[in-house]
């Protein structure tokens, strides 16, 4: 690091004359002949190279004496082997220095972490390329556990248990908004890359964009005083607090416990876009919806119209498709019902039932028929035996009814006497006569009476 890569005037390559230094042969033949040995003697025809300038600063810096200081580390980077480098913070002031040191120095700040208060020794230094000031450390040792770090996990506790972080306290982002509410420090990249990725994906949308600091003793009362005066607002639909990636210190503003307890009450859906992917604040925790980056806020924070017009299009196909399928069930069960025989031939649809009338007709016909016969053979029946029974019969046979006046049949000749009237009944005909006599005939069944 003491090194520099640019010729001086302690370096071969310049040569005195007079009051000033000349180049020499094998130095760049563009460069000035020459060049003022003191500060005060530089004009504008004759300026120091800005190697001279850094290299006397660098002299400057390599006299002062070694020092110890203390405060504790916002950030620590042991990732190259043999280096270490340290980001050291004033344990009262928000001041900060860097701190870098080799081999031993390495190797001792492996064990140390974010958050830890330290004491180092070392020199200052002083790199030539950049003229950037640092510390170069020997040697580093514990003073204890780090308080910004304590502080704000015993917040994050306390909070937490109050239920701020809670899932149920969190508010949906709305599907289609129309208006974002921005916080984020005035003419920051955030803004930039929040307000340009949003209408990429959703040109229709509008900003409300309020300024504030986003780091420093400033920061929490600004970004309180700017949600609330979004949430706020009716036009409003998300409110996105955005800040690029910085330190541990530089965040520290963003958990702090009333910013954290506005983000927290707030009624409009809130964003935290903080730092970046590896970085968190308490106001994470707080907020509805946590974004790694700005960007990624814009993303999450609007819906991409090309999809919307994918999904729109999607639904139209579908449903085209669907009235199509529809339509074309419909035309063919229709066709179908045209193309049937009942409606080509319509009777056809009579045939079958003119089948069945005939059957039935040709089976009632049968049946009757059959009664008929059964019945005839009844009648005959009946009337043979109804004229074996009869009177005519035995007439028929030679037989006759001889009955008397009164219309009643004589079958006892003693029931008659002379000169009653009788009416004898033959085969055919009839004949009147006048009984002369009657005698009684003996019978066996009369002799045994």
């Amino acid at each position: 690091m003491s090194e520099t890569l640019f010729p001086t005037s302690s370096q071969p390559g310049y040569r005195s004359s007079g009051s000033g230094r000349e180049l020499g042969g094998d130095v760049n033949p563009t460069a000035p002949a020459e060049i003022p040995r003191l500060a005060r003697d530089t004009t504008a025809e004759q300026p120091w190279p800005v190697s001279v300038l850094s290299q006397k600063f660098h002299d400057a810096v390599s006299k002062w004496p070694g020092a110890w200081i203390e405060g504790q580390i916002v950030e620590i980077n042991t990732r190259r082997s043999g280096s270490a480098y340290l980001t050291v913070r004033d344990n009262f002031e928000d001041i900060s220095i860097s701190v870098m040191g080799f081999r031993q120095f390495a190797v001792m700040a492996r064990d140390f972490h974010q958050g830890d208060r330290v004491v180092i020794h070392g020199h200052p230094d002083l790199w030539v390329k950049q003229t950037r000031l640092s510390f170069m450390a020997d040697d580093i040792r514990r003073v204890g556990t780090g308080d910004l770090k304590q502080q704000i996990e015993e917040l994050r506790k306390k909070l937490k248990g109050e239920g701020l972080f809670d899932l149920e306290r969190k508010v949906p982002l709305p599907e289609f908004p129309t208006r974002i509410g921005l916080v984020c420090a005035p003419q920051a990249r955030a803004e930039g890359d929040v307000i340009t990725n949003a209408r990429l994906r959703w040109p229709t949308i509008e900003f409300t964009v309020v300024h504030a600091h986003v780091q420093g003793p400033q920061c929490p009362p600004d970004v309180i005083a700017a949600i609330q005066r979004l949430d706020t607002d009716p036009t409003v639909d998300v409110i996105i607090v955005a800040r690029g990636g910085g330190s541990f210190e530089d965040l520290l503003g963003f958990s702090d416990e009333g910013l954290v307890r506005a983000a927290a009450s707030c009624q409009t859906p809130l964003v935290s876009a903080v730092g970046h992917e590896d970085d968190w604040t308490l106001i994470d925790l707080a907020a509805d919806l946590r974004a790694s980056t700005p960007t990624d806020a814009a993303k999450r924070a609007v819906p991409d119209v090309n999809e919307q017009l994918q999904l729109v299009a999607e639904g139209r196909r579908r449903i085209r498709d669907r009235i199509t399928n529809m339509v074309g069930n419909e035309s063919r069960l229709i066709e179908g019902y045209a193309n049937r025989p009942s409606l080509t031939q319509p009777l056809l649809m009579l045939e079958r039932p003119q089948r069945l009338v005939d059957e039935a007709g040709q089976r009632l016909d049968i049946a009757l028929r059959r009664i008929v016969d059964d019945a005839g053979l009844t009648v005959e029946k009946l009337h043979a035996s109804l004229t074996a029974l009869s009177p005519q019969s035995t007439l028929n046979r030679g037989y006759a009814v001889v009955q008397a006046s009164d219309g009643h049949v004589v079958d006892d000749s003693s029931s008659v006497h002379e000169g009653d009237g009788l009416t004898i009944t033959l085969r055919h005909g009839t004949v009147v006569a006048t009984a002369e006599s009657a005698v009684e005939e003996t019978t066996p069944a009369r002799q045994g009476q």
